[in-house]
């Protein structure tokens, strides 16, 4: 169902394209479509209490709030691997964040880039390499820490499994996924499935937010018991995290200012709720309490990134009460966009 309030934002469109077109019925006809199309097509959110069973797992202390560690903690050790992820359960994750890739041969590898430049002693796109050449390289090499993790090697997906299923009671996986390996994410979303410890985000900052819904309502319609969510960072097209322009001219920037307003809008009026998704992934400066209560009304979890000082975790812990995704679990480190 539409929730209550959403009425305020049909009227928007409706005036909106009433001033652009100067026709009443036209205006009403377009309204009239978005709202038939949601109620028509839009999935349903899973049930509250599967979607708990990834998005707050039972077993943590009364006052706590799930920690997950972003790209498995890559400030503790080499990101998406094997070692961070024993890394971060020993300090404490309830969680991890990973990033799925895909090789040339259709194999599912953990790589946050699309090269294996920055975080390995290889060269080369990911989807140019096939899964045995990424198996031989060394992640450990360019990590602050390296020299602890001699052995962390880019691991297969189902290896990855055979480490979670023994240490993580919840994983949160963000996705840029390929096109050509759908084929792939059938078998893949059986075995998150059947585990029940998975939250799927596509996300993927070179690729258009049209492409990363599509692949959502995909997801939902292979599984539509899968738990999903969205990433959301206001002014992501127009800046860069640290607030700087992406564009040098005024112009452009003009204009990529007006497709983030109604990027925005669509995350917290419509693409929520066609998609059905249980929980939404906010950059941490734009969330408050009554953001959170905005989502509760809405059975939306609010998940907070990259949370990487112990005021902003005390923060979260005590006033806001929300999970949070954090670079490191041991210490303060540099924020991340």
């Amino acid at each position: 169902m539409l929730q209550i309030g959403d009425e305020v934002y049909f009227s928007a469109v409706f005036l909106l394209v009433l001033f652009g077109t100067r026709s009443a019925i036209g205006a009403s006809a377009v309204t009239a479509s978005i709202y038939v199309f949601i109620v028509m097509f839009r999935f349903p959110q899973v049930p509250a209490d599967q979607a708990s069973q990834v998005l707050r797992p039972t077993g943590l202390a009364s006052a706590g709030v799930p920690v997950v560690a972003h790209r498995a903690g890559g400030h503790d050790a080499p990101e998406n691997t094997i070692a961070a992820i024993r890394e971060a359960s020993r300090n404490g994750a309830t969680g991890v964040e990973l990033d799925l890739g895909f090789t040339a041969d259709g194999e599912a590898v953990l790589m946050h880039d699309e090269t294996v430049d920055r975080t390995t002693n290889g060269t080369g796109a990911v989807g140019t390499l096939r899964l045995a050449e990424l198996r031989t390289l060394d992640a450990t090499g360019k990590h602050r820490l390296g020299v602890q993790f001699s052995t962390s090697l880019v691991p297969g997906l189902f290896v990855l499994f055979c480490q979670l299923l023994q240490s993580l009671s919840c994983l949160a996986c963000k996705q840029p996924l390929s096109n050509r390996c759908g084929s792939r994410l059938g078998l893949i979303h059986t075995v998150w499935m059947c585990y029940k410890k998975t939250v799927i985000c596509p996300h993927n900052h070179n690729t258009t937010s049209d492409l990363l819904i599509g692949q959502l309502l995909q997801m939902r319609q292979a599984n539509p018991g899968v738990v999903t969510a969205l990433t959301h960072r206001p002014w992501s097209l127009s800046r860069y995290g640290d607030g700087t322009p992406r564009s040098l001219s005024a112009w452009t920037n003009y204009w990529l200012g007006v497709l983030d307003v109604l990027l925005d809008w669509a995350h917290h009026h419509l693409l929520w709720n066609l998609c059905g998704v249980s929980a939404i992934l906010m950059q941490k400066d734009f969330i408050s309490l009554d953001y959170v209560q905005y989502w509760a009304e809405r059975g939306v979890e609010v998940v907070g990134w990259t949370i990487n000082t112990a005021v902003d975790k005390q923060y979260y812990q005590d006033v806001l009460k929300i999970s949070y995704i954090t670079d490191s679990l041991r210490e303060d480190c540099e924020p991340h966009y």
